[in-house]
């Protein structure tokens, strides 16, 4: 049976393509080529990773397609994320760019060329369970990736295999050396889904202009100081406000000299607003609203029943429950406040290692 697997060029998607060679699976490993726009940026690792892609390929002995999906990627995901920011959001490009291009542009291609499965080096797991298709948790819990794979349907996990599952980090860099593999020590990526590491915010003035307006206390409306545009900040962040040496209070002489964190954003007057401490009220909530769901099962979640929940990705678990919930928005309730709940991010909700879906915070 053939599977095709997505080779980023990474030791994780290699590690994937010889665990299947080894199961008896006929591999075909798949390239996505998904950004173009800058090829020759110094940020842009594509043409590397290609050589690296098929240099594990020659060692393992697999054929290599190379595919385009940039217009694609441009039209479902890109277009979205800056709608997004320019709407005063925080979108996860990441999330999208999984259930509308490696497992929907990619799977199509795959089974187009008759692959039975694709497959991915993410670390998340897939099980068949009383009928249904169940999206895991992967063991190596400081690597799992099922919050960006939230958004997968029951067709799509049907037709993916994912051979990290059961495997910690350490041991698929062994498993790469032992294989003979060049990347087995390559620094994993950590950029934008196809776009690359680079200064964030240079990246995104090239398609939203800079509109200056006013840094202000939230406490006490004090101007404190300027920002390029309320686009390019995010709750909860805090570097890059360059106001590090005001001081907090309503004038200026008393307060502690704390961080200042984004606590608010008001796109119809382009008003940044902060608070000073990482432990403010307006940086916490115990409650929250999500729309654009998406539940694996199909179907949702039971209300008024103890699940878990991460609000962004590097999150431990947090208990809460879903108290409402129809075909169009939910609402969460958290046992503890959630520091810095971001509108555009995505809330992911479990059942031990079971995701269950989420939606995009509103």
């Amino acid at each position: 049976m053939t599977v095709v697997v997505g080779l980023s060029g990474g030791v994780d998607s290699s590690v994937a393509a010889l665990l299947l060679k080894e199961q008896g699976w006929h591999v075909v490993g798949l390239f996505m080529k998904n950004w173009e726009d800058d090829d020759t940026d110094e940020y842009c690792s594509s043409r590397q990773d290609l050589v690296d892609v098929l240099s594990v390929a020659d060692r393992i002995g697999i054929d290599v397609e190379v595919v385009s999906f940039a217009s694609q990627y441009r039209e479902r995901v890109f277009a979205h994320f800056l709608a997004e920011y320019a709407a005063g959001r925080t979108p996860n490009p990441d999330v999208l760019c999984n259930s509308e291009i490696k497992f929907s542009a990619f799977l199509e291609h795959a089974l187009k060329i008759g692959a039975e499965r694709i497959a991915t080096g993410h670390y998340a797991g897939v099980r068949e369970f009383q009928g249904a298709w169940q999206l895991l948790k992967a063991e190596d819990g400081t690597k799992d990736q099922s919050y960006f794979l939230h958004r997968l349907n029951q067709q799509q996990l049907a037709k993916t295999l994912f051979p990290l599952a059961g495997l910690y980090k350490r041991e698929v860099r062994k498993m790469a050396a032992a294989a003979g593999l060049h990347l087995a020590l390559k620094k994993d990526s950590t950029g934008i889904c196809f776009i690359g590491e680079r200064p964030f915010k240079e990246f995104l003035l090239r398609y939203l202009p800079p509109k200056k307006g006013e840094i202000r206390g939230l406490d006490d409306d004090r101007l404190l100081g300027e920002h390029d545009g309320v686009a390019y900040h995010t709750i909860g962040q805090r570097k890059g406000l360059h106001i590090g040496g005001v001081k907090g209070g309503k004038s200026g002489d008393s307060g502690d000299h704390g961080a200042w964190f984004v606590a608010r954003k008001d796109i119809a007057t382009n008003v940044l607003y902060v608070v000073q401490g990482h432990s403010h009220p307006a940086l916490l909530a115990d409650q929250l609203t999500a729309g654009d769901l998406s539940w694996v099962a199909g179907e949702p979640p039971h209300t008024h029943w103890v699940y878990t929940a991460k609000t962004r990705y590097r999150q431990a678990d947090a208990a809460c429950e879903v108290e409402r919930v129809d075909a169009r928005s939910c609402l969460i309730s958290f046992a503890e406040p959630q520091w810095a709940v971001t509108p555009g991010q995505s809330v992911v909700v479990y059942e031990s290692r079971v995701c269950l879906g989420g939606g995009v915070i509103a």
